[in-house]
């Protein structure tokens, strides 16, 4: 498969800069795969078409102000967004290592070699250890509490760069940068475990009252994390889109969520088994990773990372249904969606064409503001 294969046509007016509000009034195109119906709905509706016993997966990361600017000792300006910790704080359930130092990835713009050093405010110093493809290995001279700290205070939220930032109310106030939107502005509503360089947008259609209705109607609402990094968002420059490898991102899973998820593919209720429902691509990948190492219950809470790569044509082994928004063109979340369009073959590139035509045909809102497809 070529990179080309995954490309598309959208006019920029069409890339949404701002949430609906309530975010459920976003429109909903519905698919099902095994009919080839294409429905136009509202994202409210999604009620109508999820079942009692259903399992609704959310990932529950939030995002962290992780985007600074330092400078080098010539004066030289730099940029960084700060990706993951690697090590000195408890991300994903990991024990606190209490260190006066801790050692990051960041992806930075400015011109930088290993040995040089970024001065920031508050006497904030960062070191670089080793240089990567895309990111670089640094180390902060304070611990990662203090640096989370740190971020709040002076960093900016990692805005998408196609928000236009001086038409938007939401993330501009005089005074304020871009990125110091407010905290709600750029997460879900039930965002819970700090982490994410970007959000995983597919949840920014809930509500608060909509989850309640939810689970009302007898769904099960489950969470895990997964700390969005640039394995979600670096753009694919290889042509041949088996050569992409996907950075690695950490997650947790809960062990009574993880049982609760096997107990669903196992049952068989009426003829009709509950369906596990992936509230967007980051957690279809988490899912997908554990199904294809084991299927069977756990004693533990899962601690792991994951760089899967999901194309055509991918066999799913735990997603029934999937929940997401109108990604980029050559993106890897396009690829995925692609693969579940349908599964085990190549078929689904064909149609998420199709379907993306159809979209842009009813001037749908892409990317991460935008609506949302529901493909069961």
């Amino acid at each position: 498969m070529k990179l080309s294969d995954f490309d598309y046509k959208l006019p920029k007016e069409l890339i949404a800069n701002s949430h609906i509000k309530p975010r459920d009034q976003s429109r909903l195109l519905v698919v099902n795969r095994k009919g080839g119906q294409i429905e136009h709905k509202y994202f409210y509706n999604i009620l109508d078409y999820l079942r009692k016993g259903d399992v609704l997966v959310f990932n529950n990361s939030k995002v962290f102000k992780a985007r600074i600017f330092g400078h080098k000792k010539t004066g030289g300006k730099i940029e960084f967004l700060v990706v993951r910790n690697i090590v000195g704080a408890a991300l994903c359930g990991r024990p606190q290592v209490k260190k006066k130092f801790s050692v990051w990835e960041v992806m930075a713009k400015g011109k930088l070699k290993v040995g040089d050093k970024v001065f920031f405010d508050n006497k904030v110093e960062a070191n670089i250890m080793e240089k990567y493809e895309r990111t670089l290995r640094v180390k902060f001279n304070i611990s990662a509490g203090k640096l989370f700290e740190y971020l709040e205070k002076k960093g900016e939220m990692p805005l998408p760069p196609y928000i236009k930032f001086e038409s938007n109310p939401e993330v501009r106030s005089p005074g304020v940068p871009r990125g110091r939107a407010s905290g709600l502005f750029y997460q879900t509503v039930y965002a819970k475990k700090i982490g994410s360089a970007a959000a995983p947008t597919a949840g920014f259609h809930f509500t608060p009252e909509l989850i309640k209705k939810i689970k009302a109607k007898g769904i099960k609402c489950l969470d895990i994390t997964l700390h969005v990094g640039p394995g979600t968002f670096v753009p694919v420059e290889v042509d041949d889109v088996k050569k992409h490898k996907m950075h690695e991102e950490f997650f947790e899973v809960k062990r009574e969520v993880w049982n609760e998820i096997v107990r669903a593919k196992n049952v068989e209720a009426n003829g009709c088994s509950p369906r596990v429902i992936a509230v967007g691509t980051t957690t279809a990948r988490v899912l997908e990773h554990l199904g294809a190492i084991n299927r069977a219950s756990t004693k533990k809470d899962i601690f792991n990372s994951t760089d899967i790569f999901i194309y055509p044509p991918y066999d799913f082994k735990i997603v029934d249904a999937l929940i997401t928004n109108f990604h980029l063109p050559k993106s890897t979340l396009l690829m995925l969606v692609s693969a579940f369009l349908a599964p085990k073959s190549k078929g689904g590139i064909r149609l998420v064409k199709k379907i993306y035509q159809e979209a842009v045909k009813k001037k749908y809102r892409f990317y991460s503001f935008g609506d949302s497809m529901f493909i069961f």
